[in-house]
């Protein structure tokens, strides 16, 4: 017997009935998309390695060490399965010219890859929900792309996520603090982890984002970036600050948060939650300015957000949020296997009315019973049964049963009349 072959590491099925949850999330993230007039982009899984180490920066954690990154045999191309989704769609925007007519506003939604260590809600194959706005400069923007995640928690009735927002203002600014930085942490070495160390001529910002405890307090001791901004940059955070108070949105103003990806000026953010432990981010994101030019467009503003589906449907679990279950409205019990053809296309009928119709399926040694069909009539979660009796299509009639309302009698309906009812059987208070 051939060796059963099982799926990467890290990289996981999504089966029936947990599909369904995905399903839901998804088109709940295309009706706040289409609310905010934000339109579809889909890229490919596999782009050019250049682009993210253009793009993310060679001393960031995704390019040193968690890229799935290889050379094409058929020809030397180096190719990277993409570790996250804005430099593949500003790429897209450059080669595409799509910003002539002016700025647009795009989402995506689709698979990346990471290679690092298999957790809950984190794994080597995950999935984004990401949106980008570019072209537009105003700190109006970088609020519409927060409210945007607002509306989505909201609709997805999640409550437990709080905003943090930052500014890394602009590359000037950072560099008089980059020099601060490395000043500060150069005068308490003996105090640095090994990644600290490594990055401390390198990538120093990065040094702020520790998950080390024991550099908590020099972390917090450090210089911070919002004491080397300018004027502009200040006035940009404080419009942004305006709008989120006008809405009556609450924030904090987190001088640790940096971003992980070297793309990002002024207006940084994250929603964050304390359901998840250490991976408490839900939602990042914030301006890069200049990404567009840095991987060989013309130069244009830009600001989004990415998220983690994974991360987000485990805390929907955690804070017992309810998800819809998706179910059949009607389930056909079908006694006699001579009955199929009639049947089908009376639930044909069905369908093209948009009810959605579980048939029952025999095996080889027939339709089974009336009891066993029954048990998985309810099992499937149908609100009717609809028993295809011989006696009831010998008189051109079909058994309605309610499934979820024990007071509810069961009626005989035409079969003529059948696909009128289905039509109206979404409707609020419609009856069997």
């Amino acid at each position: 017997m051939s060796e059963q072959l099982k799926a990467v590491k890290g990289m996981n099925d999504i089966l029936p009935p947990e599909s369904a949850r995905w399903e839901w999330f998804e088109a709940t993230v295309r009706r706040v998309m289409q609310r905010y007039a934000y339109q579809n982009v889909r890229t490919p899984l596999v782009e050019p390695t250049p682009l993210f180490v253009r793009g993310l920066g060679e001393v960031t954690d995704i390019v040193e060490k968690e890229m799935y990154s290889f050379e094409d045999k058929l020809n030397g191309d180096l190719l990277t399965l993409r570790p996250e989704g804005t430099a593949g769609v500003v790429r897209a925007v450059n080669e595409h010219s799509l910003l002539y007519d002016g700025p647009k506003r795009l989402f995506y939604v689709g698979a990346m890859f990471r290679h690092e260590r298999p957790q809950k809600g984190r794994y080597r194959q995950f999935h984004q929900v990401g949106v980008e706005a570019l072209g537009f400069p105003g700190p109006d923007l970088d609020v519409e792309v927060i409210l945007m995640a607002r509306a989505l928690w909201r609709e997805l009735g999640l409550s437990d996520v709080r905003l943090e927002i930052n500014s890394l203002g602009q590359p000037a600014e950072r560099l008089a603090h980059r020099a601060a930085l490395i000043a500060y942490f150069e005068a308490h070495a003996d105090q640095l982890d090994e990644d600290a160390r490594r990055r401390l001529h390198s990538n120093p910002l990065r040094i702020l984002d520790t998950k080390n405890p024991t550099m908590q307090a020099l972390v917090e001791a450090a210089p911070k970036l919002i004491d080397h901004l300018g004027e502009a940059s200040l006035a940009h955070l404080e419009r942004v600050k305006a709008a989120l108070t006008a809405v009556g949105q609450p924030f904090t103003i987190n001088p640790r948060l940096v971003r992980g990806m070297d793309y990002y000026n002024l207006t940084v953010f994250e929603w964050v939650t304390d359901r998840l432990g250490s991976q408490g981010t839900v939602c990042a994101g914030g301006r890069y300015d200049g990404l567009i030019e840095q991987i060989g467009g013309k130069p244009a503003p830009a600001v989004g957000w990415g998220l983690g589906i994974e991360r987000v449907l485990a805390l929907l679990e955690d804070s017992g949020a309810t998800v819809p279950t998706v179910v059949p409205d009607v389930y056909a019990v079908v006694p006699d296997a001579a009955a199929l053809p009639q049947v089908i296309a009376t639930l044909e009928l069905l369908r093209a009315q948009g009810v959605t119709v579980q048939m029952h399926a025999g095996g080889k040694d027939g339709q089974g019973s009336f009891k066993s069909q029954f048990k998985k009539a309810d099992a499937s979660g149908a609100r009717h049964a609809l028993i295809f009796g011989a006696d009831e299509l010998a008189q051109g009639m079909v058994t309605v049963k309610p499934l979820r309302d024990a007071a509810a009698a069961q009626v005989q309906r035409p079969l003529a009349e059948l696909a009128s009812w289905g039509a109206g059987l979404r409707a609020p208070g419609a009856e069997a």
